[in-house]
């Protein structure tokens, strides 16, 4: 493992940390919507999981960034524990190298942190999405950067203002106070390379005492799984071991109504039993 670190000595509100494996264009796309749309102080933190495509040497050329190199490949859930460990904003953002974020969006998800203690995590609407923070039905057909963005300033306009709870938050898009982290610890590394790690981190959140929320006015776009088409992986198959893990490791059978049964079940917050180590 190497870390670069491209940071200026400045204060910091807000470290964003993206994983990276292959899928240089995606990532570019993302970086410049991040760049073009956010107002707040931020650090970037990048985890590369051995990319071979060129991503790692661009990387290091971004300004206010830190870039992690490993040799292997660390998973979703590995990756997200390096960045962790290292950020140093308020607040941390976990999101996906394959999304556009779009005016204001960090902003309006961080002003529902300010204005409520009792969320733990925020996250967006978006096109390729768990059910609960997908758009569908709504028609959405944006090929380009400014559709996104058109479609983006049209939806906020509509729902202003306006969130609503959540059972658990897609990490496509995570956004949460950074004393989060001491609370419940990291991601399980179990869900190895990816899917499931953030439902889990979700209903550990929950279990903790922490409400999750989708501010419904902010829409990022998600191309979606492109990690696994990029370096030809089965994601069908790291769904189905990975819902395996999820069920086995809590013990449930995967009924629809299981995961509030659960969190009743397991509250209070148990360190030795909840808490993952970064």
């Amino acid at each position: 493992m190497m870390i670069v670190n491209n940071c200026r000595d400045r204060q910091l509100e807000v470290s964003i940390i993206i994983l990276t494996r292959n899928g240089l264009e995606y990532t570019k796309l993302c970086i410049t919507s991040i760049q073009n749309n956010t107002d707040e102080n931020y650090e970037l933190i990048f985890v590369d999981n051995d990319s071979k495509d060129g991503t790692a040497q661009y990387l290091k050329t971004v300004k206010n960034s830190t870039t992690i190199e490993n040799k292997v490949n660390r998973g979703f859930a590995g990756g997200c524990n390096q960045g962790l460990k290292i950020a140093r904003g308020k607040y941390i953002v976990l999101l996906n190298n394959d999304t556009v974020v779009t005016k204001g969006w960090l902003t309006k998800m961080i002003s529902w942190l300010k204005q409520d203690p009792s969320i733990g995590i925020v996250g967006p609407r978006s096109n390729r999405v768990l059910h609960e923070q997908w758009i569908r039905p709504e028609p959405y057909h944006a090929n380009t950067l400014e559709e996104i963005e058109q479609f983006a300033r049209i939806w906020s306009k509509k729902v202003a203002q306006k969130g609503y709870l959540a059972s658990k938050i897609s990490g496509l898009c995570m956004v949460f106070r950074r004393e989060l982290i001491n609370r419940i610890g990291g991601f399980d590394e179990r869900f190895f390379p990816g899917n499931f790690e953030d439902v889990d981190f979700s209903i550990r959140t929950r279990i903790s005492g922490k409400k999750l929320w989708v501010a419904s006015d902010v829409f990022i776009h998600h191309f979606g799984n492109s990690t696994f088409e990029i370096n030809k992986e089965n994601h069908n198959e790291h769904f189905v071991g990975n819902r395996k893990r999820f069920l086995k490791k809590w013990n449930i059978k995967g009924g629809n109504n299981e995961i509030e049964d659960l969190i009743k079940r397991e509250i209070p917050f148990n360190l030795t039993k909840h808490y993952i180590s970064l």
